[in-house]
């Protein structure tokens, strides 16, 4: 008897607890949307003379003080705060985190879009529609100047979380004076893996010349990741997650081990370089001194590396001397999607608290920021690309780099996949190059890699065929 009034107690708490649940999941996307006295918060990474700072200026000097007189006119008294960080990433993550669990937190938040698919599992948030309601989300035109490949950072499992605040995309740079002695075209565009192979052969003849910087190793971290192996694994026709599974020891995997192989087991990159602590930014510095042929990097070594006027790897002559090319696929169509040519991406989003007392303005706000105008002035002095169209072709005119970024390499990208296991198996991938460039077999390294992957996501979770 003792045993059944247990049983019955713990099934009346079990079912009070799932009506708690399913009610925290009800939307309110309704709520206080008549509201004429509101007050909102924006939370970012940034801070005012720290990190990310000319985010939090304009957060602070333009986005507020315009916001709240485009709502005055509207007959709403909005009070705006920032809550600005200047933390290390994962502690921001880990403290945006604790605050959507308890309920807290800002209105309005910028986070990285690879710890969305970690939050949205975990209910801390919630699909736009739910929040805001799906007429309202879907009747923004903002969303006709993203293009679509720019707009999934902000998805996850089919639904949209976020609007994404900018992003980037990863090419191969070539240094055209070296291209030029080596007899190939200052206008490069190849194909397919062979033609990139080819290429480093013809650069191999040039004395003192690395001829392919492929980032390897696990001394440069996540460069190795999303400079190197996801370009390329897309590249075979697979992402490193899909369909509910990663990658284990599958032929894509090896594939891509075995372009590893051929360039560095063929004498076309320095296995010495992936193994410094320092290797990538040496790798800056010898394309800077015309010591590396081709390159894979993102558009951050054109804006900030080799930037003649403030980049960490001067090139004076860079707007002549550097030429960029869209990343192939292993061989033409072989890509994601059948496509010839891919690429890789990353950057931040915002998100609306499922948590805040005003979703029907917390939604204005958000697309006040993300409006032309704002966008623009996000920007202004600083071209970068943005998850704006219309604004790049006005802001990126002048720069044919990043306009080419943003009308080439865009529409054909790919994000990492915002799991919690993600970093996990980054650093599987990473040494399984590393293996490959000290020597070992492409199926051996991808073997051990799938040993590693299983301890980080489960045997369940992996795909091999």
């Amino acid at each position: 008897m003792r045993l059944k009034s247990l049983m019955a107690v713990l099934a009346g708490v079990t079912l009070l607890t799932a009506g708690c649940v399913g009610k925290s999941a009800d939307t309110n996307t309704g709520q206080n949307s008549e509201a004429k006295d509101v007050t909102l918060t924006i939370g970012a990474n940034s801070q005012a003379g720290g990190k990310n700072a000319a985010g939090a200026k304009w957060i602070s000097e333009y986005v507020i003080p315009k916001f709240v007189e485009a709502e005055k006119a509207k007959g709403v008294n909005a009070t705006v705060k920032f809550e600005g960080n200047g933390a290390d990433d994962a502690d921001y993550k880990t403290k945006v985190a604790l605050d959507l669990k308890t309920g807290g937190g800002a209105d309005v938040l910028e986070v990285d879009g690879i710890w969305l698919g970690e939050f949205a599992q975990a209910g801390q948030v919630k699909p736009l529609a739910d929040v805001v309601g799906r007429d309202k989300v879907d009747a923004w035109d903002g969303w006709s100047k993203i293009p679509q490949a720019v707009a999934a950072l902000g998805d996850f499992d089919g639904k949209r979380y976020g609007v994404p605040t900018g992003t980037d995309g990863r090419v191969l740079y070539f240094n055209k004076k070296l291209f030029a002695q080596a007899g190939l075209p200052a206008d490069w565009q190849p194909r397919s893996w062979d033609d990139v192979l080819a290429a480093g052969q013809a650069l191999k003849k040039l004395q003192g010349v690395v001829p392919i910087q492929l980032n390897a190793g696990t001394a440069m971290t996540e460069a190795t990741t999303m400079q190197g192996v996801l370009p390329l694994l897309v590249g075979t026709g697979k992402p490193i997650y899909a369909d509910g599974k990663w990658q284990g020891a599958t032929q894509n995997v090896k594939d891509v081990l075995g372009l590893y192989q051929k360039v560095y087991a063929g004498g076309l990159g320095d296995p010495l370089l992936q193994q410094e602590a320092k290797g990538r930014d040496k790798s800056f510095s010898q394309f800077a001194d015309n010591k590396i042929g081709i390159l894979l990097e993102s558009d951050y070594f054109w804006r900030a590396v080799v930037n003649p006027n403030n980049g960490v790897a001067k090139m004076a002559d860079r707007d002549t001397a550097v030429g960029w090319a869209k990343i192939p696929a292993m061989r033409s169509g072989a890509g994601v999607g059948g496509q010839d040519f891919v690429s890789m991406s990353g950057g931040s989003i915002r998100v609306i608290n499922p948590n805040t007392k005003y979703p029907q303005q917390a939604w204005d706000l958000m697309q006040f920021m993300n409006s032309f105008d704002a966008t623009k002035t996000r920007v202004a002095g600083i071209p970068q690309i943005t998850q704006r169209s219309d604004v790049n072709d006005d802001v990126l005119a002048g720069d044919p780099m990043l306009s080419f970024i943003a009308k080439q390499v865009l529409p054909i990208t790919r994000y990492r996949p915002g799991l919690a296991p993600y970093p996990q198996v980054s650093s599987a991938l990473q040494q399984a190059t590393a293996d490959v460039v000290s020597g070992k077999s492409p199926d051996a390294a991808a073997a051990a890699y799938q040993q590693a992957l299983a301890k980080a996501v489960g045997e369940g979770n992996i795909a091999t065929g």
